[in-house]
């Protein structure tokens, strides 16, 4: 079967439609959206000759129609048809009708505003449903970030929220005026020089106010995973110190320097040797060897001549095959018959020690005892205890309690 020809008869570049020459007849031909393999798709329907003297000559004829024709092409999706009907049934109202009906028309149907504002439309003018006087300074090169932040701004008025000319420069200079999940960063250069003063006490506040605050390691949450306790009281003290010192400022532009002071202490975090995240007390302690064991049936073996601690080499091992699957992790001294047992998804611990070893074809006999733990930093401490000096060591961080069920019902009161 022969592929028919299609020949490019008027086309203005970029993604903005074009009109070819194909099966006989002139068509409009435009790229949106995206099919199951995330590659564009590409949709026609049938044009005049009228309608193509009226796109070559009119540029504002031309995005109109584009803008009118776009949610059309969304309705698809990923594999269903153009409505082609549809779509030439905007052809005269959009390019051949007078003004004021074509405004008319854009208040009774969908259109894609991002790509008028994108190519110079009058905002003000498009608030007020006059499409057509809005597109007279149209150009045919499209401004993205104008179009993005438009669109920042619409969804921010949606939620009620109003920024003022500090809290728009906070927010440029984290990188967040656009796009609020992005990670924030500090960009000095894109706020207005005249601006970058006021925005810079506002970042000053906020380090002062967090200064000697970290945000340690959280191995349960794997290999760069942070403490969730820490982040929180990062972000509510700088929070705090910001609405203090600048009251005027909007939530948006606060939450965006907290969310910089606290993804930066967590990047220090991340980026410090795994030593430097548990002080190492343990070094030249009694303990010689230690076996780490998890629920999935991994193990490892840590020997005091190594290079590292024993805490550093447990929380790696937790951080390599920590899962929702697999939270009770172990710490075995096989010599001493005494071990830990943490439980993550109980936020408890289990201590253990063997009071009679096995004679005679015999089970032994072990003492286990239950505490509740408080966050990340409760077993880094625990852990650490153990490894110092086991089972014992640990009297001074109870209560311990040996009743399960009476461990039970307290766990479930917390």
């Amino acid at each position: 079967m022969n592929e028919s020809r299609r020949d490019v008869v008027f086309a203005r570049g970029g993604w903005i439609p074009s009109v070819v020459h194909e099966d006989g007849g002139l068509k409009l031909m435009l790229g949106a959206g995206a099919d199951a393999n995330h590659e564009p798709r590409t949709f026609t329907f049938p044009i005049s000759e009228a309608h193509l003297a009226v796109i070559r000559d009119d540029l504002a004829r031309h995005l109109l129609l584009w803008s009118a024709v776009l949610p059309l092409c969304d309705a698809a999706g990923t594999r269903g048809r153009l409505d082609e009907d549809a779509a030439v049934a905007l052809l005269d109202p959009v390019l051949l009708a007078p003004p004021g009906d074509v405004d008319a028309l854009f208040r009774r149907i969908p259109w894609e505003r991002s790509r008028l504002v994108a190519h110079g439309a009058d905002l003000g003018l498009l608030e007020h449903g006059r499409v057509c006087e809005a597109m007279r300074a149209a150009t045919e090169a499209p401004n993205e970030k104008r179009a993005q932040e438009h669109h920042a701004n619409l969804r921010r008025a949606e939620r009620g929220v109003v920024l003022g000319p500090l809290d728009a420069g906070v927010l440029t200079f984290t990188g967040q005026y656009l796009h609020g999940a992005t990670i924030p960063r500090r960009l000095p250069e894109a706020v207005d020089p005249a601006l970058l003063p006021q925005v810079m006490r506002v970042i000053a506040t906020a380090e002062q106010a967090c200064a000697g605050m970290r945000i340690g390691l959280d191995p349960r949450r794997g290999n760069r995973g942070t403490d969730k306790r820490d982040w929180d009281a990062m972000a509510a003290t700088v929070e705090a110190a910001v609405r203090r010192a600048h009251p005027g400022l909007a939530d948006d532009a606060v939450r965006t320097v907290s969310f910089l002071m606290c993804s930066e202490a967590a990047a220090r975090s991340r980026n410090a040797p795994v030593e430097d995240d548990d002080a190492a007390p343990d070094a030249g302690a009694g303990k010689t060897a230690l076996s780490f064991t998890d629920d999935k049936g991994g193990e490892k073996t840590w020997r005091r001549d190594g290079t590292r601690t024993a805490s550093a080499e447990f929380w790696q091992f937790v951080a390599d095959r920590s899962a929702g699957d697999n939270d009770v992790f172990t710490i075995e001294d096989e010599e001493m018959g005494e071990g830990i047992q943490l439980h993550f998804y109980a936020d408890s611990i289990a201590r253990i020690t063997t009071v009679r070893p096995g004679e005679g074809g015999s089970d032994p006999q072990y003492r286990v005892e239950y505490r509740l733990v408080d966050g990340i930093g409760g077993y880094r401490e625990l852990v650490s205890a153990f490894v110092r000096g086991g089972y014992a060591a640990l009297d001074r961080h109870g209560p311990w309690v040996s009743d399960v069920a009476e461990f039970e019902r307290a766990r479930r009161r917390r």
